[in-house]
């Protein structure tokens, strides 16, 4: 009998479901309104959350002031100017937004989900707006790209933190000097890549110790960055990292020694692998050569397109680290059924971790992707027409609270989430 994995119920509270919805949302304001010190913030900050939370088509400022308050140019341009450029601080709400989520969803076995969200949009002058992959369309285009960490529990999930990208020339290029200028883009700022732009938010919320976790998964992308994997150890949180097909690891550990040194020039530092020690492998070919008895079938409730059936197999392996073996970690194989094709996963779990947990977790980054769709869909995420590097900012940390008020709003009314019709299973 095939084993069935539980993972996360999704989330599946929409705006028009919540009744007496303002009277909610002010009441979930009134936990963030303190941190807002100006008056007219507190005021406008409500009226965004509100505009994000209606069911109307487009939700930049003006849709949103047209609804709420009608044709008043006049408060259009403050709600402008209170997302571009206002002072409010949204680190201060974010950090106050996590002691929240682990009010609601904390756990200590709960998941740090690392991942991108791309932003289509017209024009040149958006900051870090620039020809790039775009992983909305899956192809390079013009558009922002954004860094974004989300947090899951078996209670629920939401986003934690965001950070834009800005490509190298947006940072030292002379052609960019005009638009960083009007962009507004801080003093100081330096070109990070996207993995240390995910860095700075684990070690953000790391630092601020305010919320409870175990794991972090992430895509292929950062998980090719061994230097980044490295450092999420040294934190003592357990990565479960996607890495491409061609990563290479040992089945056991080679000897390796330290080159004796002949007395001239500088002594050696590095180790070498003995003679006929045996060369690392690709996990695909590792993954090629495994016997039908080591694998075995699941089914892993619920992903983003439903519950999925997967083959899976588990072991010990050695790290790769410059040439040399590095960390024991564990090889997770998970194969369709159908295409046959391989997602391959790397983890620093301890090595009595059971192998239904290490099942479950190759089914729990799909929460993020759901947390993107529904807030594009629903919350006006992508629907800004904001230029400046605050106002980006600003943008999103309003989007993340006005996605967590509906999670909470659906554990209050304890709304189970929508059967699936007729429990089609995906071959994933």
């Amino acid at each position: 009998m095939t084993q069935v994995i539980e993972t996360i119920p999704k989330i599946d509270l929409n705006p028009e479901d919540v009744h007496n919805l303002l009277e909610e949302l002010r009441e979930y304001h009134s936990i963030y309104s303190p941190l807002f010190y100006r008056s007219e913030h507190r005021e406008r900050s409500q009226q965004y959350l509100h505009g994000l939370l209606l069911d109307i088509d487009r939700k930049s400022v003006e849709p949103m002031v047209l609804a709420l308050q009608g044709a008043d140019q006049k408060t259009v341009r403050a709600m402008q100017h209170f997302i571009s450029e206002g002072s409010w601080d949204d680190e201060v709400i974010l950090r106050q937004h996590w002691q929240e989520v682990d009010k609601s969803l904390g756990d200590e076995q709960g998941v740090l989900i690392l991942d991108g969200s791309d932003f289509l949009k017209q024009g040149k002058e958006s900051v870090g707006v620039k020809r790039q992959y775009c992983g909305e369309v899956g192809k390079r285009a013009n558009c922002q790209a954004g860094v974004f960490l989300s947090y899951t529990t078996e209670r629920g999930y939401t986003l934690l933190d965001r950070r834009l990208y800005l490509p190298q020339e947006w940072i030292s290029g002379e052609e960019y000097a005009k638009q960083r200028k009007k962009c507004n883009i801080p003093d100081g700022i330096k070109f990070e890549t996207k993995q240390e732009l995910g860095w700075d938010m684990i070690m953000a919320l790391h630092t601020a110790g305010v919320l409870r976790y175990r794991w972090l998964t992430c895509d292929e992308f950062f998980g090719r960055d061994t230097a980044f994997l490295d450092k999420v150890s040294g934190l003592g949180i357990w990565y479960f990292a996607e890495v491409p097909r061609d990563a290479r690891v040992w089945l056991t550990t080679p000897a390796t020694f330290m080159p004796q040194w002949g007395g001239k020039g500088r002594k050696p530092t590095k180790k070498q692998l003995e003679k006929g020690e045996p060369h690392h492998q690709m996990v695909a070919e590792i993954a090629d050569s495994l016997p039908a008895e080591s694998w075995s079938r699941h089914i892993i409730k619920e992903g983003s397109k439903g519950p999925m059936i997967a083959d899976f197999a588990a072991m010990r392996v050695v790290a790769v680290r410059d040439g040399l073996p590095g960390p024991q970690v564990w090889l997770i194989l998970r194969r369709n059924c159908l295409t046959k094709e391989l997602k391959i996963y790397l983890s620093n779990a301890p090595i009595r971790t059971p192998f239904e947990t290490l099942v479950r977790m190759s089914g729990m980054r799909w929460p993020i992707e759901t947390t993107f769709e529904d807030s594009k869909q629903y919350l006006g995420m992508g629907d800004y027409e904001v230029r400046t590097w605050r106002g980006w900012h600003h943008h999103m940390t309003l989007c993340i609270l006005a996605h967590f008020f509906l999670v909470r709003m659906q554990l209050r009314l304890k709304k189970k989430p929508r059967d699936l019709p007729s429990l089609k299973y995906v071959y994933y």
